[in-house]
């Protein structure tokens, strides 16, 4: 928020900070509370359950007896109550769970028990939450491009000996821009200005911990200017992340283009407390064998990363996600056997 002076030359911004703080704290308060109730009455009714003759029919009676006593609230129908039921029944067992459980409001908590397909999934789209504070929509929309799915697969690919060890944590292998609305022909200029104009949902597909620096951004080397496409510092790296935007196939050539970049901003625009300068090669398509040869011999954190401007097929990440898990795991067994 900017600075706004009354006429006689006060600042009152802070009393603006109290007050939003405090409704935040509140609702997060408030939000807590509900889950634990939920919490609460599902441990209550799967106890009751247990022990009922004819199972989960007593939940029947139980939204019937609510409706009849005048309490005035709402979700504790026969539906509302089985979803509590259901979540404790989820979550009870599971330690992992309980710090993360009251951070995430109930519509989001919904979503990922209907929508996550393992433990693991649960817990990805849990912590995923809890971090960056996902709307409903925001949270059906990862879920939708899949994006568990592509975090679990970049998770496997290598990365360059000099780039941060938590860089994949923040740079994906594959992003999903379908949001960009783009035609089938387009230019690089059309694909950075629908970035531009859509920055927000670029931000939530590459995650919060980006903040943007600048288009087009300048860096002077000798007498001649020269222009990254974008230009990110990202928080968890603490780093600038130089984005050069590919429309085609990545070419080993791409590598030199975006070194100049890194040393440039280096030498001239990275902070003494901060780490060096990453790149992220953004193309349409990529030979992971032509990026592993372009990348052997460079001694710079360079990442090549394609894109989608198309909602994924979650089956078909599911399937190689799991093709990857049988291969790892008979590598494990192998390894036992030596």
């Amino acid at each position: 928020m900017s600075e706004q002076l009354t006429p006689q030359g006060h600042n009152f911004d802070k009393i603006i900070s109290i007050i939003e703080d405090t409704r935040s704290r509140a609702l997060r308060a408030v939000n807590a509370e509900l889950i634990r109730m939920y919490w609460d009455v599902g441990e209550y009714l799967s106890d009751l359950c247990a022990n009922a003759t004819f199972g989960d029919k007593v939940i029947d009676e139980v939204a019937s007896y609510i409706a009849q006593s005048g309490v005035k609230v709402k979700g504790f129908n026969r539906r509302g109550l089985y979803r509590m039921k259901q979540f404790y029944e989820t979550y009870r067992d599971d330690e992992f769970v309980t710090p993360l459980v009251t951070q995430i409001n109930w519509t989001n908590h919904l979503q990922i028990m209907s929508s996550a397909k393992s433990m693991e999934e649960r817990h990805f789209y849990l912590q995923l939450c809890a971090k960056e504070h996902y709307s409903k929509r925001e949270l059906e929309r990862q879920i939708d491009s899949a994006y568990y799915e592509r975090c679990m697969l970049s998770a496997q690919k290598p990365v360059p000996e000099m780039a941060p060890q938590n860089v994949r944590g923040s740079i994906l292998d594959t992003y999903v821009l379908e949001f960009l609305d783009l035609p089938e022909q387009y230019s690089e200029r059309n694909f950075k200005k629908a970035i531009i104009e859509n920055l927000k949902q670029f931000i939530l597909e590459f995650g919060r911990d980006f903040s943007f620096v600048g288009e087009e951004y300048r860096v002077q080397v000798g007498n001649t200017d020269f222009y990254i496409d974008l230009l990110f510092y990202n928080r968890a790296l603490s780093c600038l992340v130089a984005i050069e935007l590919k429309i085609g196939k990545f070419k080993p050539e791409h590598i030199g283009q975006i070194n100049f970049y890194l040393e440039a901003l280096d030498r001239d625009v990275k902070k003494p407390n901060e780490n060096p300068s990453v790149g992220l090669i953004l193309c349409a398509s990529k030979d992971d064998a032509v990026v592993e040869y372009a990348l052997s011999r460079t001694m710079s954190p360079t990442l090549v990363a394609d894109y989608t401007l198309y909602l994924p097929d979650k089956k078909v990440l599911q399937d190689k996600l799991r093709e990857l898990a049988e291969v790892v795991l008979d590598t494990k067994n192998q390894d036992d056997l030596e």
